[in-house]
């Protein structure tokens, strides 16, 4: 067993009972509807921010955690002087990165890694599945730095979602706002590539969307040998979910889990939306 301390912010979407059962600290976000102030994953579930987007005209917003947060966490962790290794959403949509690493300038006596994961949500999560797998197997710190490049190095995400107008909302659209103003039948499907929200394609139906992220599995599959590690996260679409999750699982040649958007990024993506993470095998 590692004696590195594991950190990372909630757009890996981690339930807070996993991430403690592993040993992992959670530094959330923040979910703002109204004059309502949410910690991600904490005060607020998916299904509940789902609800109220559905039923309200009131726009979610999300902040990101501040330095001082993060002092507090690295404060905790590091105090009887072992590392810290803790992971971010991709700085190109968040401060959260800049904001953990003034945290550790303003601790200068602890040895903490923070890493840009360039990725978000389900791409998050995966790569801090391999930084938890590594940590048990006894990783010092710098390999697990290591583990973490190698994931983030092949990470592919794509997703498709009900509507671009949450992202154009959030400010996270990227390059994918050359399709604001596309006719209404047509479904885009995105990428995030080096950390932003890009656009990959656009097709005309929903269930053709979500056949373009299977096929864009079983590409990179074959590129990879045969073999891909693959998960798929979905916003209020268990079900659909589900049967993208069975798909994908047989594109890329392994078991493919399923999880929940959680609240900050389906504040983005908006109810609706599916997304497929997958990486090379290392």
């Amino acid at each position: 067993m590692s004696s590195v301390h594991l950190a990372a912010d909630s757009t890996c979407d981690l339930p807070p009972a996993d991430a403690e059962r592993i040993g992992l600290r959670i530094i959330p976000l923040k979910v703002i509807i109204g004059e309502e102030v949410f910690a991600d994953g904490r005060d607020i579930d998916a299904a509940t921010l789902y609800s109220r987007m559905r039923h309200s005209s009131v726009v979610p917003r999300t902040s990101q955690p501040t330095p001082a947060e993060f002092e507090v966490v690295f404060s905790e962790l590091g105090g009887n002087g072992s590392a810290i290794f803790c992971s971010t959403i991709s700085a190109a949509m968040s401060g959260t990165y800049s904001a953990a690493v003034q945290a550790t300038e303003a601790l200068p006596g602890l040895h903490v890694h923070v890493f840009d994961t360039r990725t978000v949500g389900p791409g998050h999560r995966m790569l801090v599945n391999a930084v938890v797998a590594a940590a048990a197997g006894g990783a010092d710190a710098g390999e697990l730095e290591q583990v973490a490049a190698e994931v983030a190095a092949s990470m592919r995400l794509v997703f498709t979602v009900e509507s671009l107008e949450y992202l154009r909302r959030g400010g996270r659209i990227g390059g994918a706002r050359a399709l604001l103003g596309s006719v209404l039948n047509i479904k885009p499907i995105l990428e995030v590539r080096d950390g932003t929200v890009e656009p990959l394609d656009r097709v005309r139906t929903f269930p053709r969307a979500l056949d373009r992220l299977v096929e864009e599995v079983g590409r990179s599959a074959a590129e990879w040998g045969g073999h891909a590690r693959v998960m798929v996260a979905h916003a209020d679409q268990r079900e659909m979910g589900a049967e993208v999750a069975r798909r994908a699982g047989e594109a890329a040649g392994e078991h493919a889990e399923l999880i929940d958007v959680g609240p900050v990024i389906g504040c983005h993506g908006g109810p609706g939306a599916i997304g497929v993470a997958f990486h090379r095998p290392i």
